[in-house]
């Protein structure tokens, strides 16, 4: 396929005729007239030999590849939308630019909270967007990539993109304060014993796989897609829990739990930003890849950012 021959305008209308499913409503969104939109999905029916929209009594139905093309259609957007709108140059002291981070709400506590604070402090004109990580991160990673700014993960889940790590954590477990089964040492009998609750993702808990290789078999009594609700689902009750030691310190006093030492030497969280290739170059990008890091620094030092020179008196140039 030769992109030269294509006209990359009708990625807009390919896009807008599949999610509006009316030849109408994608024109309106596009600024096209009835009649060009028409012509539009005419000139993409002939490139995919599929009508992509099939009309269904009064409506228009999404045939089998304007289905699998929705999402891809979306994505190509995302990329292109950021390849035009790419900077030679970014001075973050004058700027007004929103990066948007997949994140789970660990990173966003530990890190992201950090990183907005030290953003508001020196350029104010910069928006932060926080998304929770999809179930289907490490399934098409680079779909996701491409429609961000970054995504916050620790490493041994996925690879093949460009990284700068932040900083390090460890795992601990909790378990309820007046839980009477657990002494002052949790053991390995404790954690084939007790229930559990569980992030519902479990590949980003690359330290519970270890249980498995220890021949323990973990009974799941809740799963839960945040790792700050978990200490809220362990209080009180007999279950227990693996979480990360720096949210633990966040939460502690908050929550009547114990934290305790995992029974095993746990594999330390590495936590990094990974990006899309296209946003290698990118000024803005550039500038906060280096933000990011200093945070993380800070991060690891256990010390805030506010002290750090002001970036405002620099801009950014294209690597």
């Amino acid at each position: 396929m030769n992109l030269a021959s294509l006209d990359l305008n009708l990625v807009v209308a390919l896009r807008a005729l599949l999610e509006e499913r009316s030849v109408t409503k994608a024109g309106r969104r596009i600024g096209l007239s009835q009649p060009a939109t028409s012509a539009a999905l005419a000139r993409l029916r002939r490139h995919f030999d599929d009508d992509l929209l099939s009309r269904a009594g009064g409506h228009y139905e999404l045939t089998a590849l304007g289905l699998a093309l929705l999402d891809r259609t979306a994505t190509a957007c995302d990329l292109l939308e950021r390849v035009f709108t790419s900077q030679a140059n970014f001075d973050p002291a004058r700027e007004e630019h929103e990066f948007t981070l997949i994140a789970s709400d660990y990173a966003v506590a530990v890190f992201g909270a950090e990183l907005a604070r030290t953003i508001h402090a020196e350029a104010p004109g910069i928006r932060l967007r926080f998304k929770q990580a999809p179930t289907e991160a490490i399934e098409d990673t680079t779909a996701l990539l491409s429609a961000v700014d970054g995504l916050l993960m620790p490493h041994g889940i996925i690879r093949g993109f460009p990284t700068v790590d932040l900083y390090r954590d460890s795992w601990v477990y909790i378990v309820a304060d007046d839980n009477p089964e657990v002494g002052e040492q949790l053991t390995l009998d404790d954690l084939a014993r007790l229930p559990w609750v569980t992030y519902q993702r479990t590949y980003d808990a690359p330290a519970a796989r270890q249980i498995g290789l220890l021949g323990i078999e973990p009974r799941v009594e809740i799963s839960v897609d945040s790792f700050q609700l978990m200490p809220l689902l362990v209080a009180g009750t007999r279950r227990v829990a693996l979480i990360q030691g720096r949210l633990a310190e966040r939460l502690g006093g908050l929550v009547p739990v114990r934290v305790m030492e995992p029974p095993y030497d746990a594999v330390p969280l590495q936590e990094a930003l990974w990006w899309h290739p296209a946003h290698t170059h990118d000024a803005a990008h550039i500038w906060l890849r280096e933000t990011a890091a200093r945070v993380g620094e800070a991060v690891k030092a256990d010390r805030p950012t506010s002290s750090s020179p002001p970036v405002g008196e620099r801009v950014v140039k294209r690597g």
